[in-house]
């Protein structure tokens, strides 16, 4: 477990900003489940595409506040961060943001297999490399995160849960997933000992977790998550065992 002092990270914050400024660079996409329900997503895809260059799924669930109809809000807390021209030549991608409707959580049943739909649909192409599926989720995306790795952890090879919580007696399906968990210790929405206690489980049950705390850090830990020296590159590094 490491620690991070908050008031250093306020440098590069422009990763994450307003939907505003990224709406028009994301695919708007519907993906429509076998039982016929509508998820909305927003697709941002490799600058060069094609069966011979493979390149990794990225997964990004947002917060309780980003849920609706509107496929556009979900882009709101760090769409941009992929946009970053230098990240985006380095590390092409198929990044997919989906958004959950209002009156559901993507901890609930329904949003999990529509989840793992979307998923599946796309692990079928022939440009996207199967060995390599990331997921990032923030506050309630983060419990989504560590319930869809827990139920399906044979999609996915890295999961980076930031200020959310878990059922940790099913984490220990997740345990050949690679973690990378981040908190804020003074988070006053989603408490910090969720993260705690999600890192003691995968650690005994022998997973390959790291956890960084942001010390006097708030709920928006994504924004010095997502500063982090190496996400990026820790992130598309991983490969399946």
């Amino acid at each position: 477990m490491k620690r991070w002092i908050w008031s250093l990270l306020f440098v590069g914050v422009s990763l994450c900003m307003n939907a505003q400024t990224v709406d028009d660079q994301y695919e708007m996409c519907r993906f429509i489940s076998a039982k016929r329900d509508t998820l909305p997503y927003r697709r941002l895809q490799p600058q060069v595409t094609g069966a011979d260059k493979k390149a990794p799924l990225v997964i990004f669930l947002h917060g309780i506040g980003e849920r609706g109809s509107d496929n556009k809000r979900q882009l709101t807390h760090c769409g941009q961060a992929f946009l970053n021209p230098a990240y985006r030549d380095k590390y092409p991608a198929y990044v997919l943001f989906p958004q959950c409707p209002s009156d559901e959580r993507w901890v609930n049943d329904r949003m999990q297999e529509m989840l793992k739909e979307l998923i599946e649909s796309y692990l079928v192409k022939p440009g996207v490399d199967r060995h390599r599926v990331y997921i990032i989720g923030i506050s309630m995306g983060g419990m989504g995160t560590y319930e869809l790795v827990s139920r399906y952890p044979e999609l996915f090879t890295a999961a980076v849960p930031i200020c959310g919580r878990a059922n940790v007696r099913n984490l220990w399906k997740a345990r050949d997933v690679k973690f990378r968990i981040f908190h804020g210790d003074n988070d006053p929405t989603v408490s910090v000992e969720g993260s705690r206690e999600a890192y003691k489980a995968l650690k005994a049950a022998g997973a390959d977790v790291n956890y960084i705390e942001f010390a006097g850090c708030g709920h928006e830990s994504w924004y010095p998550a997502f500063n982090y020296p190496d996400f990026m590159e820790w992130l598309f590094s991983q490969k399946k065992r």
